[in-house]
């Protein structure tokens, strides 16, 4: 026999039981499957949170108080950034053209008979610069109002549409905790950006914030929770990570360790790849046991199948068939099932993978190396547990298989 001759004959096989050669398939269409969804929903995950960074700008610095090791070992954050290292930051560091402090507290909100318990960002007018944001509706808090310690404040767009729906707020007074606030603006909706969401927050005059929510809780002045730095351009920010550094450590005078934290957008990059990665490459992992029972599921239905067409087995090998012609028969009959289950399996972990991506904000994202795996593997797996039973059904005795029958 031929090579042609064993795969026609291995397809009528096949077709001649059609729900156990399906049923056989599936645990290998499962697989794959998994596989390609979880790498593709995987890689869309990444790009999603990489698209969320790069939307905060790519030469933002973010500069943090307390070193590493103390943000991990401490509950409270060191109050070891004030607001005039912000201001020395952006007078003094010439690779920066704008700085943003931030001070943020929890603080309920309320407009007559409605409420709501939002984050209060108290910051400075370079937060629109620096963060990228535009205001929809009055204007943003001036050097005026931060010199006054104006109680003015400026709603994201989605808590100006709680608080009053579709009337203007400009101009309205609302309460912030216990204290009265006029609403000078609205910013113009822009999304959450890696769990800060700015459309549910007012933002106030830092001084503000200092004066009459948070109070002065630093010697130094008033202690931040970040500030925000912007570069020059995306060539300027090593240079600017080193000045900043450089700036702050004479200005705290420090001999040793920092203590504060400086974090670039490519360090969250770097981090936010290594773990998605590691996740995606843990769920294929774990996807890829379904291929392996598939491949034991083809191995035990094909054993079956050696038991059951002994008499087939021995006819053969009486007019003439070599253990050749049937280890290759069994063979390709193992494969094929792998492979047809393959190439549905793929077909279904594609279509999941574009359903996620027009249901969620994930990107649908086909990975061609993935799918090219997948069906290989598939394939392999056929090849490796159909072995085992094409030896057996080519070892069989032909006298033994007939009288056996």
């Amino acid at each position: 026999m031929n090579l042609l001759e064993s795969m026609n004959m291995a397809g009528k096989t096949l077709l001649s039981n059609k729900l156990r050669s399906a049923l056989t398939m599936l645990g290998i269409v499962i697989g794959n499957a998994s596989v390609i969804a979880m790498i593709g929903i995987g890689e869309g995950g990444q790009k999603y949170v990489n698209k969320q960074l790069q939307s905060l700008g790519p030469n933002v610095l973010f500069v943090l108080p307390g070193n590493r090791e103390t943000q991990r070992i401490s509950f409270e954050v060191p109050k070891t950034l004030v607001l005039q290292d912000a201001e020395a930051i952006a007078s003094q560091v010439p690779t920066v053209v704008g700085v943003a402090p931030e001070l943020n507290r929890r603080q309920v909100v309320t407009y007559r008979n409605r409420n709501t318990d939002v984050n209060i960002i108290g910051t400075t007018p370079s937060f629109l610069s620096v963060r990228d944001f535009e205001t929809d509706k009055g204007r943003f808090f001036s050097e005026v109002d931060i010199k006054r310690s104006n109680q003015v404040v400026v709603l994201g767009g989605d808590l100006a549409e709680k608080l009053f729906g579709n009337s203007n707020p400009v101009g309205q007074q609302l309460r912030v905790g216990n204290t009265s606030f006029q609403v000078i603006g609205t910013l113009t909706a822009k999304g959450s950006s890696v769990g800060a969401d700015y459309d549910d927050a007012a933002l106030i005059p830092i001084t503000t914030s200092a004066n009459r929510l948070v109070g002065k809780n630093s010697p130094y002045g008033i202690a931040l929770d970040y500030l925000v730095a912007a570069a020059r351009d995306s060539d300027s920010v090593d240079a600017a990570e080193f000045q900043i550094t450089n700036l702050l450590r004479l200005r705290h005078k420090i001999n040793g360790e920092d203590d504060f934290t400086l974090r670039s957008q490519k360090d969250a990059l770097q981090t936010v790849g290594q773990i998605t990665s590691a996740l995606t490459i843990m769920l294929a992992a774990i996807a890829g046991i379904s291929l392996f029972v598939g491949g034991i599921g083809i191995m035990n239905i094909m054993l079956v199948s050696v038991t059951e067409r002994t008499q087939e087995i021995g006819l053969r090998k009486a007019i003439g068939a070599t253990e050749q012609d049937i280890l290759l028969q069994f063979i390709i009959e193992a494969v094929i099932v792998s492979a047809a289950g393959g190439l549905v399996g793929t077909a279904v972990g594609v279509s999941g993978i574009l359903l996620v991506g027009a249901l969620t904000p994930l990107e649908a994202s086909l990975s061609p190396v993935a799918i090219t795996m997948a069906v290989g593997v598939s394939g392999g797996i056929g090849l490796f547990f159909g072995v085992v039973p094409a030896r057996r059904a080519a070892k069989l005795d032909p006298i033994v298989a007939l009288r056996s029958a």
